[in-house]
């Protein structure tokens, strides 16, 4: 299973750049650029306030690479702070179940569209929620129409040492689509109000469930 560093700017700042100095490091396998939409793309759910100016996704297959780059003066922190960007990320390491994928390739920069959604939690009883949502609700998810990939991910414990604030979000999931009018389309269709309701039977957590509609660019990586 492969595990995701997710760098998360801040609300209302400018988005990170320049990505090349991240696409270089070592055991790195996908980098995933994500930038928010601005139009509403969701009849059933009010935009989030405070979208973050970006957010970053960088893939290893292993905990052990993925911790080596993100030490304190490691590479991804050199990249972050070459640019001035350090303080305005928070960070968060979590494990990636990919049950749709469709990544594309060919391409130095290919662009999509995803809808990202952050489950806060905490959950109630956490394996009882985790259980239903793999068996009930992703399910559902994965027929969207036009979908192209889906990914859940849930928070892991690691020895990372970059001065970032850690966020701590107790699942996380996206959906992507060629474009936002897929998007669009996808989130009115009759699988959404089938996962709207399977939604309300979701097993007793607290926290918000933000959503955001985002831009993504997916990096040419450099072979290591």
């Amino acid at each position: 299973m492969q595990v995701c560093l997710f760098l998360i700017g801040a609300s209302g700042q400018q988005p990170l750049l320049d990505v090349a100095p991240l696409q270089r490091i070592d055991g790195l396998r996908n980098l995933i650029e994500h930038e928010p939409i601005a139009q509403r793309v969701d009849p059933r759910i009010p935009p989030a306030a405070n979208a973050p100016s970006c957010v970053l996704q960088l893939y290893f297959d292993e905990l052990a690479a993925l911790e080596a780059a993100a030490t304190r003066d490691g590479p991804i922190h050199r990249a972050l702070q070459a640019q001035s960007e350090v303080k305005r990320f928070t960070q968060q390491v979590m494990a990636v179940r990919a049950l749709v994928s469709s990544t594309p390739g060919g391409q130095a920069r290919a662009q999509r569209c995803t809808y990202l959604v952050a489950y806060e939690g905490p959950a109630e009883d956490f394996d009882t929620w985790l259980a239903h949502y793999l068996q009930h609700h992703a399910p559902l998810m994965s027929t969207l129409p036009a979908l192209r990939e889906v990914e859940i991910y849930t928070r892991i414990e690691c020895a990372i040492g970059m001065p970032c604030a850690r966020a701590d979000a107790m699942q996380r999931n996206k959906v992507v689509f060629d474009d936002a009018s897929a998007l669009v389309d996808a989130l009115a269709s009759p699988v959404r109000d089938l996962m709207r309701r399977d939604f309300h039977t979701l097993p007793p957590y607290r926290g918000g469930t933000p959503h955001f509609a985002m831009r993504s660019t997916y990096g040419n990586l450099a072979t290591h």
